[in-house]
Formats: C-alpha cells, sequence, structure tokens
C-alpha cells in the first residue's frame, strides 16, 4: 500500500490514497479540514464500521443504520498522543439480535479491525453499543 502527502501551503496538506482518492488534511487544529489526529480517530470509526455492517449482515440481521460515534482523549504535552477512545455504536434495525450485535462488535475490536488493533497497542479502547428497533 502506498499514499502521498503533499503540502497545499499555509498548514493544509493534501493526501492520495493508494485507491486514488485524496483527502485536505489541517495542521491548524482542524480548522479547514480535519486534522491528522481526527483523520486516526475517522479510521477507526470507519474500519470498525465495516466490520460490524459485514458481521451483521453475514448474521442475517436486518439493519438499517450503523453509527459509530467516537469519543477520545489526548495527552496535554507533545506529543499529544491518544490515552483513550470509546466507540460507541447506535445500531438501528428490525428484530435485532442483542447477542450477534455485542458479539459483531466484540470481534471487531478485538479480532478483526485492523486500525482499533494497531491502536490498541499504546491506547486505552473501550466500546459499548445500543440498539434501537424499528
Amino acid at each position: 500500500m502506498h499514499s502521498s502527502v503533499k503540502w497545499s501551503g499555509n498548514k493544509t496538506f493534501l493526501g492520495l490514497s493508494n485507491s486514488g482518492h485524496s483527502v485536505a488534511m489541517d495542521g491548524n487544529g482542524g480548522e479547514n479540514a480535519p486534522s491528522p489526529m481526527e483523520m486516526v480517530l475517522l479510521g477507526a470509526g470507519g474500519c470498525s464500521s465495516v466490520d460490524m455492517v459485514s458481521a451483521l449482515e453475514d448474521a442475517n440481521q436486518v439493519i438499517e443504520g450503523c453509527e459509530a460515534v467516537l469519543s477520545a482523549e489526548r495527552r496535554e504535552q507533545s506529543p499529544r498522543l491518544f490515552t483513550k477512545i470509546n466507540i460507541h455504536f447506535v445500531v438501528t434495525g428490525t428484530a435485532l439480535d442483542e447477542a450477534r450485535v455485542a458479539s459483531a462488535l466484540k470481534d471487531s475490536l478485538e479480532k478483526y479491525c485492523s486500525v482499533c488493533l494497531m491502536l490498541g497497542k499504546g491506547v486505552e479502547m473501550t466500546h459499548s453499543y445500543e440498539i434501537i428497533a424499528k
């Protein structure tokens, strides 16, 4: 996998992904685009969301929505690493099996989500969920 990040002026950067997509990043703490640390957090939410939806679909669950709400804490001093991340999933669907939702979440964060597994080596990762029946 390859990617590139090109400085666009000021503290704005344009990342080009291996798959050919571009994304702006902002070194001004997210003033004009997501900051690099926000991108890391979004990556964790995106990766685990893909796992959740796939696992629930494979289990024949009727899901209509899946939202990962992430909250994180960072060190005060530089480097401002994440110290804690919580991913709270809100899963919406019809007759969802709570055990399957819990299992899908656990498997994502402990077995399959590459981003969370990588972050979990140095960050306290927690998770939770809620089910909204339709």
